[in-house]
This record gives structure tokens, sequence and C-alpha cells, in this order.
């Protein structure tokens, strides 16, 4: 019997998606372009609301607490250098945050996680906005790399610093009904080569949210965020190498690049504050990325074929020495990338 109903599904399954959705995607698409206008009007005021921000000493994470900064919002600052997020906290004081409190810590360590939540707790008793935007990337094409393992503070930083720090804020978050914002990247869905560790800690982070959402539904809001590639220390050359330590290798950063606009981070800051004010479920800075997810919907093909022939070296040849990095060479960085990118004030800790 199972065989039959599965080969019944087989033949109409989908002609039957299709005609639904083309009854029901109309309405729908009425439905949320409404919605999305009474958002714009009417976006969530931050005033003294208390706002957690993971990895804010630099890039999208500093930006991210000035934006919230201006729009009043009490801060917690995370990440692991302190002096970094002093400098922070006193910008934020001078843009309009009413407090700012700093916790020098590890998302990588789960005992750090649940002290982060709990000291904002003690501090403000509330919680309304978690971001969750402490990252770091790694590069390496998978089969040269000497040990795996080398890798595995990839997960540990991206995904269970995210999951961790989640996990020990969701019963405040209930309680505020508040809001998750989470910085994954358009990797996620998007296989750009030499990346295979970020690009899975990405798309798990997304699969993860993505489920927490249908669990919580209306309880806490949750906004996935996406970015391409953003002015940011990863964008300067930071990295996670085959040997398992943080490295700064501008070379490898113009091979990665090539041809892509790198967004400045006080942009994508911005836009991540206004969808999470207007409870938006998916961001993606610069919003032109996201023509990429349809190329990989609709023609995987194509999108590998053009990352092997832009990304990927000859064999016996250097993993920068890609057409990809002579491109961005002949003049593309130049174009394409900010200023502070050209700069060796790169924190290499």
């Amino acid at each position: 019997m199972v065989d039959v109903v599965n080969g019944v599904l087989n033949w109409v399954a989908m002609p039957a998606m299709v005609a639904s959705l083309l009854l029901f995607y109309p309405p729908y698409y009425l439905f949320k372009t409404v919605y999305s206008f009474l958002s714009y009007l009417f976006p969530e005021d931050l005033t003294c609301k208390v706002v957690l921000i993971t990895g804010a000493s630099s890039g999208i994470g500093e930006q991210l607490a000035y934006q919230y900064a201006l729009k009043r919002a009490s801060l917690v600052l995370v990440a692991r250098r302190e002096w970094s997020l002093r400098k922070v906290a006193d910008q934020a004081f001078e843009l309009g945050a009413p407090d700012v409190i700093i916790l020098p810590g590890d998302v990588a360590n789960p005992e750090d996680c649940k002290r982060f939540v709990q000291t904002t707790i003690d501090h403000y008793e509330r919680l309304d906005h978690l971001v969750c935007n402490a990252g770091i990337a790694s590069v390496g094409a998978f089969q040269e790399i000497p040990d795996v393992t080398n890798y595995s503070s990839q997960l540990d930083v991206n995904f269970w610093g995210s999951v961790q720090t989640t996990f020990a804020a969701l019963p405040h978050l209930k309680r505020s009904r508040g809001r998750i914002v989470v910085t994954a990247s358009a990797t996620g869905w998007n296989p750009v080569p030499r990346m295979t560790f970020y690009n899975a800690a990405n798309a798990a982070l997304i699969n993860f949210y993505e489920t927490l959402r249908t669990e919580l539904g209306s309880q806490v809001g949750i906004t996935i965020v996406t970015p391409g590639w953003i002015e940011s220390e990863m964008s300067k050359g930071k990295f996670l190498k085959d040997h398992g330590e943080m490295e700064v290798d501008q070379e490898m950063r113009d091979a990665q690049i090539g041809l892509f606009p790198v967004e400045y981070a006080k942009n994508c800051a911005k836009a991540m504050v206004l969808a999470a004010r207007q409870g938006e479920r998916y961001l993606t800075v610069p919003s032109w990325f996201s023509t990429m997810y349809l190329w990989r919907v609709f023609a995987p093909e194509v999108v590998e074929f053009c990352y092997r022939l832009l990304y990927m070296h000859r064999h016996g040849s250097s993993q920068a020495d890609a057409p990809s990095k002579k491109m961005a060479e002949a003049g593309a960085k130049k174009l394409l990338y900010p200023t502070s990118l050209r700069s060796a004030d790169i924190k290499d800790d």
C-alpha cells in the first residue's frame, strides 16, 4: 500500500503544488505587502530596551552597537577584546545609549554564554533583543587540509556560540516577547569554494533558527541575516587557517572576494536594526545577493561551474593563485573595496 501511495504522490504532488501555488501566491503576496507597509509605518520603539550583542568589538557588531545606541537602547556588549569593547561602549554612550555594560568573554565557552545572559538580567532585569553576531571565517580547500579537527573552532564559535547564548536567553526573551537577530552568511546557501567549514556552519545556523522559529511561533521573533561580503576583519583577511590558528592573509582575502563589491559595515548594521524593528524574518545585505540564491535553486550546475572557474587554482599552484585573485589585483579591489580594507591596522588576536 505504501508503494502505491508514494507512486501516486510522485505523479500528483508536483502539478498539485504548482496549481496550489498559482492560486495561493497572489493573496499571500498582497498580505505580505500590506504587512510590510504597516511594519514600515510602525517599527518597534527601542527606547530603553535591552540589547545584548555578541562579537561587538569590531566590524558589523561594532556598527550594530552604534545603530542601537542611536535608537536609545541600553546595551550589553560581548567580545573577547576588552580594550576594543571599551572604545565601542564610549562611542555608544556619545551616540545616545542610556546605559552600556561590557562583558569580555568567549562565545565558544558555554559557561561564558550563560554568564553573558545572567549578568544582563542581574543588571537590567530584562532582555529584549539578542543579537548573535560573533563569528570567524575559515579558508582552505578541504582535500588539502592536514587535519579536519583544526577547524573545530569554526563550529564552536559560529554555531554553538549562538545556540548556547540563545538557550540561556530564551526564557527571558519569551517573557519580554523579544527578538533574536542572528548574523549568518549568504554562504549558508552559496557554495563558495575553499570555505567548506564556514559554509557548513552558516547552513547549520540558518536551519537551526528556521526550525526554532517554527517551534516558538509568535513567542519570540527571529530575524536571520545572510550578508554577502561586508567590511569586517574577515574581509580584511583574518581567517582560521588549516593549522587551526587565526591569521591575517590578504592574498587569500583577494582570492576569496575577487570581483564582489564589499558593503560598508555601517550600511549592513543599519539595515539589520531596521529589519529587526520591522519584524522581518530574513535580510540579505547587500540585497542583490538574493539573486544568487535563485541561481543556486534553478541552475546549481551553472553556479558550481562559475565558482570552479573563478576560484579554484590549477594543481600544483598556490590556492591564492586563482583567476579571482588576478582580477582583484588587476584593479577590482581599488574600485570595490572600502579604504579600510587596505589598512594594515588589523587585529590579529
